[in-house]
């Protein structure tokens, strides 16, 4: 496939190490967040932290619409796949299903438990499963950044010009740029080592997936607001290189623009087609709860009220409840930067990807999960001849 060995190519990694070595000045610390769950996995399993100066220091953000939906969400859609009187089948995505939600459930669980629960690959999937059983109600709990929104409003619209009515939308989708400002109101002062709601940030390594439908042009305020840089890049390893060494430039330049890595997908308008559906079908909430971050304004979508006939929440009562993590479990600190996988004491014991404790495990795009899987949260002295080799 195009645009994926010519970016894992070594020679060039080995050079853009050489190359962000050279720009990062010694006397200084840069502090940059990697905002997407994609890019973390990439840096894990590829071990760029290892190539990187001591001085650069990535940190994970809050990328992974998995990780950051709260506990009360899933509460809701269990609560409602168990209600008998409801006969509901609740059709969604696989990582939904193993998130931990109170008292220790989950969707899994509650299928075990009798819900009809179904995983999909798609909305599509929910739209014909309600089709198949038209004397249920089909629920689809959806879920994501801008970059699945799209196609679940294309869902809903298709559901209304085919005229069915047994199948609704549960809406969990959440927005990239409203995050991003509360992360950036919450950090440290310039020079600050962070504390207990935010870490110290100096740019941002911004989402490729989502810009491609978004564009550029959202994360503008970053830079004019915060004077803070924003370099889009792509998931492959020397994207991710690329844009480091981008954002070590503006840094020592003074500098606080927002650069484009990812050209060969990416521009500064976004896909209109796909932003047009989800205006015509999708609308802002005014507040909506993210975990780790708590309660932000505007920073997440309902459906319209020309389409409220295919919302879960119009049709239904669905309680919800705000739930706090588990105790032990600080993946709420790890999504707002303040603290690493290996910093929870939970992590690599009673948490892990079989038997997750928060939703930072669950995804392969969460943080835990990416450091879990690629080894890189264990001391070097038991692995030292792989770090040797690699930057050998």
């Amino acid at each position: 496939m195009k645009y994926v060995d010519e970016f894992r190519d070594a020679t060039l990694a080995r050079g853009l190490a050489h190359a962000i070595a050279a720009e990062a000045r010694s006397r200084r610390d840069y502090h940059l967040m990697e905002f997407c769950g994609g890019h973390t996995h990439a840096i894990s399993r590829h071990g760029i932290q290892d190539l990187l100066p001591p001085n650069i220091r990535l940190i994970h953000g809050p990328g992974c619409p998995v990780c950051v939906l709260p506990i009360g969400r899933i509460d809701s859609a269990i609560a409602l796949a168990l209600a008998l009187d409801h006969g509901v089948i609740l059709c969604t995505y696989g990582d939904v299903l193993r998130v931990p939600a109170a008292e220790r459930m989950s969707l899994l669980k509650a299928k075990a438990a009798g819900a009809d629960v179904r995983m999909i690959y798609s909305s599509l999937d929910a739209l014909r499963i309600a089709q198949e059983n038209p004397d249920r109600e089909v629920v689809f709990f959806a879920i994501g950044f801008e970059t699945t929104t799209p196609p679940t409003a294309a869902v809903i619209r298709q559901a209304k010009a085919m005229g069915v009515k047994n199948f609704t939308v549960f809406c969990n989708h959440v927005l990239t740029p409203a995050a991003i400002r509360k992360i950036l109101d919450s950090t440290a002062p310039e020079g600050g080592v962070g504390g207990a709601e935010g870490a110290r940030l100096d740019g941002i390594i911004g989402p490729s997936h989502v810009s491609t439908v978004i564009g550029s042009r959202p994360y503008e305020f970053v830079a004019e607001e915060y004077q803070r840089p924003v370099v889009i890049a792509g998931f492959e390893p020397l994207d991710v290189m690329q844009s480091i060494l981008m954002l070590i430039r503006q840094i020592n330049a003074g500098r606080a623009e927002v650069e484009n890595e990812f050209t060969r997908a990416v521009n500064r308008d976004g896909n209109p087609k796909a932003q047009s559906v989800m205006a015509e079908v999708l609308e802002t909430r005014p507040a909506f709860e993210w975990r780790g971050l708590g309660t932000i304004p505007h920073s997440a979508l309902r459906i319209n009220a020309a389409y409220g006939d295919f919302d879960t929440e119009r049709r239904f009562s669905i309680p919800y409840r705000a739930v706090a993590d588990h105790k032990g479990c600080e993946c709420g600190a790890i999504l707002r930067g303040v603290k690493e996988p290996r910093d929870c004491r939970l992590f690599d014991t009673v948490c892990t990807p079989e038997n997750p404790m928060g939703s930072c495990m669950v995804s392969s795009e969460g943080a835990c999960a990416a450091h879990y899987t690629y080894g890189r949260y264990r001391d070097y002295r038991d692995i030292g001849p792989t770090r040797k080799a690699v930057n050998d």
